[in-house]
């Protein structure tokens, strides 16, 4: 298995298992991780054969980029077929969408034999999500599915989804796992995505789930430490002397100092 931790991740790049030639491209692309998808983006016809050509993909490798591969849910008719497909693939972690409680991220775990990602991209997932997240290496924000099952409106945005993100990243940051933001739906890498990146490193996600090569630079850009932010950190470790004290107009302690620490080793990672 890659040796990273997770929460180093910025870009999780999403391709369909049955496309070839997204998946011989993402071997140049800089996303942390690549993940293969077997579910929504595949047709029901090409379940069988994107199954294979991910086994195959896996096989080869993404290079130093962590591998994974998303699988149908647990209630669909291809999930048995997922599970005797993923034993034989050399995956890092296996993607379980839908996730809506600790039990099945469990039970997919086991039956499949590695490391578990759940999608929290329903109300019952979001809620039971403090449960989830200590059976898996990681959440992942399922923003569509979950916008949907709230009724809310797609013109309103992520608006309605404040509440319902945050307790996504709540639950992660108590189980020590990592937390990563859903999907841009706009292919470009616009000042909108930059925007949602923005947003979602304030919430505390890790990364961001991306759909398109090019929202790759602008997703790790962002959730990566600035240099302002790294020459701020190094002059409040520099500066710092032990104890409560008052640092460029500030009140500083040892919390603020290892904040910091943590900041510089994220960008030497």
């Amino acid at each position: 298995m890659t040796a990273i931790d997770l929460r180093q991740c910025r870009s999780l790049l999403f391709l369909p298992a049955s496309n070839p030639r997204a998946i011989e491209k993402a071997r140049a692309l800089a996303a942390d991780m690549v993940i293969l998808d077997l579910e929504d983006a595949v047709k029901a016809e090409d379940k069988a054969s994107a199954r294979e050509a991910a086994i195959a993909a896996t096989a080869e490798g993404f290079g130093e980029r962590v591998k994974a591969v998303r699988v149908n849910a647990l209630d669909t008719p291809w999930f048995g077929e997922d599970v005797v497909a993923l034993r034989r693939c050399a995956v890092d972690y296996v993607v379980l969408a839908k996730t809506e409680n600790a039990k099945q991220a469990h039970d997919a775990s086991w039956l499949i034999g590695k490391p578990v990602l759940a999608m929290v991209e329903t109300a019952r997932g979001v809620l039971d999500a403090a449960a989830i997240a200590p059976a898996t290496k990681g959440l992942i924000a399922g923003t569509n599915d979950l916008a949907a099952s709230l009724r809310i409106p797609p013109e309103r945005g992520r608006r309605g989804l404040v509440y319902a993100l945050q307790r996504i990243v709540l639950a992660a940051r108590a189980a020590n796992v990592a937390a990563f933001d859903g999907v841009y739906n706009r292919l470009e890498a616009d000042d909108g995505l930059a925007e949602q990146c923005e947003e979602g490193r304030r919430y505390g996600f890790d990364g961001k789930s991306v759909i398109h090569p090019s929202q790759i630079e602008t997703v790790n850009r962002i959730f990566s430490p600035s240099e302002a932010e790294l020459e701020a950190a190094r002059r409040l470790i520099e500066a710092a002397g032990g104890g409560a004290e008052r640092h460029e107009g500030r009140m500083i302690e040892a919390m603020h100092v290892d904040q910091a620490r943590a900041l510089v080793e994220r960008a030497g990672r």
